[in-house]
């Protein structure tokens, strides 16, 4: 084997270097902070400018137990003590730790921290993972954040790549700052009005338009084009991810800034920040995450980068569960489980047969009540998606106590599986048909946009001219672009959504937020929503009707419903408050899923005319508050059995 190709440790007093004649890392000692990338012929592709303990590291945000915010004290995790796990011409495996002990309580997260970084011959990029442990005699604590950080070469890297349809270069962090940059109402969005780069002015920056979903956060990073190279992070499984595969994270933003986001509170609130309980043992392995270089010679195009990025990301999670990590707390594929079946659902308004669970998704989570995995932060989940005819096999499970979920497209509401499943080392578990029935009473009177947790079919208007990024001018995810909460009140300035069934579209007619009315320079008033419909042929008097809601998010919100009396003092339903979502003012388009189900008597509705349903969104004290509806149905009553003639003796 040719000295080339080996892996090399070097140690000095203060630095460590891991270098295998592709690429050499180093990494401070015992600290663990990535201060270095050394690769074709660019001596750092982290930012030079920055302190060496700013650069590329693990951090966390941590508080104390009982704090109800998603905020508390920034943590970058240094090390306190150095090892060497492994050392060989194949591999290269070094440890940084933190024990925590009594006399640190208060000053620091309880926690003991393991933080690993490995590399290995002819790779080129790196790995890392950690361990955090809590002790059941230590302290309580809330965590709602960790992650790790890369700040490259602002003089370097320019283009930024999220997926196919989501890459452009970027403005510098220089145009971020005054006087450069004008921050708007949140202080992550910044107005460029005299950027370095003139194409950028007028334009709007802020790192929440570039969120993505678990599911769809496997590669993400930049491209530099002179000399052409492209740094990346790779995340081949999401079995360490908090919230399940709709989960979304921030990926890379201005800087330039790459993320390996595991946990944090973006679009859901408090109720994904972790909270360690009195008493309470915990352990859990983050990553490990690759972090991948690549170049192209001189001359050719630096875009197949991307390309060679996302070839690199399938042979990763193809590699999922990794052989190489040497800690036992990081188990191989032969030491986890699989679990198979077949999703069927029932909805006999639909069809007398069951009906496939085509494209289901299904996964394993730590046991809890129906939903429980969207906010679930402290365990390892693992989902997959069912083929047409709703099979479906989840492999490479660790070992532990796990409850079957599941939902799927097109279908309201959450499927459980009240069995507790135990993955054992090497189990193979078959399911069998397990069959959905999601919630129904009666026939569908009428509907408004598609159950699938989303409310991007909804109507998206353009922005404010001068509030743009160009990249959502014309593309799939069009609501990603900034204040288009405030379009509502300029296409709706004499009153609220009006909203006629069958006559309007709820793909033109039905704005995707219900969002807040401005009144004056900082009051806002809440807004009452009508759904007008007819009821012809079906009887009132003695019946029971069901009106469905599925919210694909809330932020501070309380909806209220109302039937046929929009003053009426005692609404027919309340939510009460919900949701810290946050969703309107980081230009996504759904949060955590909520499901009302919400009986109406008859009596209330008038047979052959109009009735109307109020939607009354009470909350109004930011522009940012408010609702996303996912799916509204208005079932029937159910239809009584036609009296049959007896037969003739």
């Amino acid at each position: 084997m040719s000295s080339i190709n080996v892996v090399r440790l070097h140690i000095g007093d203060h630095h460590v270097v891991m270098d295998n004649g592709i690429l050499a890392v180093t990494l401070s000692k015992p600290g663990g902070i990535v201060t270095g990338i050394r690769y074709n012929g660019i001596d750092n592709l982290l930012e030079v400018l920055n302190e060496e303990g700013n650069r590329g590291y693990w951090d966390l945000v941590w508080s104390e137990a009982g704090s109800t915010v998603t905020t508390g004290t920034f943590d970058t995790m240094v090390g306190k003590k150095f090892k060497v796990i492994v050392e060989n011409e194949e591999q290269v495996e070094i440890s940084f730790t933190r024990k925590w002990n009594s006399s640190l309580e208060g000053k620091q997260v309880p926690l003991n921290i393991d933080k690993r970084f490995i590399m290995l011959s002819n790779s080129s990029g790196f790995y890392s993972y950690a361990i955090y442990e809590h002790l059941k005699e230590w302290p309580p604590f809330n965590l709602p954040q960790t992650r790790i950080v890369f700040k490259l070469r602002k003089d370097k890297f320019h283009y930024m790549a999220i997926a196919d349809n989501r890459q452009r270069f970027m403005p510098l962090p220089d145009d971020r700052l005054p006087p450069r940059g004008q921050e708007l109402a949140l202080p992550e969005a910044v107005l460029l009005v005299n950027p370095v780069e003139p194409e950028f002015k007028g334009e709007v920056d802020d790192k929440y338009e570039y969120s993505c979903e678990n599911k769809d956060l496997k590669v993400h990073g930049w491209i530099c084009k002179r000399p052409p190279v492209g740094f990346w992070q790779i995340t081949p499984s999401n079995e360490f991810r908090s919230g399940g595969p709709l989960k979304q994270n921030l990926t890379s933003h201005v800087g330039p800034i790459t993320l390996a986001m595991f946990l944090s509170a973006h679009y859901a609130g408090v109720d994904m920040v972790m909270k360690i309980q009195a008493n309470e043992a915990w352990k859990k392995v983050f990553g490990p995450v690759f972090l991948y270089v690549n170049s192209v010679p001189d001359g050719s195009d630096p875009f197949q980068l991307w390309d060679d990025a996302k070839m690199q990301m399938m042979i990763e999670v193809q590699s999922w569960p990794y052989t190489f990590p040497a800690s036992t707390d990081f188990p191989s594929s032969d030491q986890r489980g699989c679990v198979s079946g077949r999703l069927l659902l029932r909805d006999r308004y639909l069809s007398d047969d069951v009906i496939f669970g085509d494209g289901a998704h299904v996964g394993l989570a730590p046991t809890g009540e129906v939903g429980s995995w969207q906010s679930e932060c402290k365990g390892y989940q693992f989902w997959t998606r069912a083929d047409e005819n709703g099979y479906f096999s989840i492999n490479d499970v660790r070992m532990g106590d796990y409850n079957l979920y599941a939902w799927v497209p097109g279908f309201i509401g959450d499927y459980k599986n009240d069995l507790v499943i135990n993955i054992t080392a090497g189990c193979d578990i078959d399911m069998g048909e397990i069959v959905y029935e999601p919630p129904r009473d009666g026939p569908t009177l009428w509907e408004i946009g598609i159950p699938d947790r989303s409310a991007a079919e909804f109507y998206v208007p353009d922005p404010n001219p001068k509030y743009v990024n160009p990249l959502y001018l014309n593309h799939p995810d069009r609501f990603r672009q900034y204040g288009l909460w405030e379009r509502y009140a300029e296409l709706y300035p004499d009153g609220d959504l009006v909203y006629i069934i069958g006559v309007n579209d709820y793909r033109k007619d039905w704005f995707f937020a219900q969002v807040t009315r401005k009144t004056g320079d900082n009051t806002y008033e809440g807004t009452t929503w009508q759904v007008k419909f007819p009821l012809d042929n079906v009887e009132t008097s003695n019946s029971t009707f069901k009106l469905r809601i599925a919210l694909a998010t809330a932020s501070i919100a309380q909806l209220e419903v109302r039937i046929n009396d929009p003053k009426a003092e005692t609404p027919l339903f309340t939510t009460g408050e919900i949701g810290h979502d946050n969703t309107i003012g980081r230009h996504g388009i759904h949060g955590l899923y909520r499901l009302y189900n919400i009986s109406i008597p008859g009596s209330a509705l008038v047979e052959g005319n109009t009735n109307t349903i109020f939607l009354t969104q009470t909350i109004s004290t930011s522009p940012f508050q408010g609702l996303m509806y996912d799916y509204i149905r208005l079932e029937g009553p159910t239809p009584t059995p036609t009296p049959q003639p007896s037969p003739k003796s």
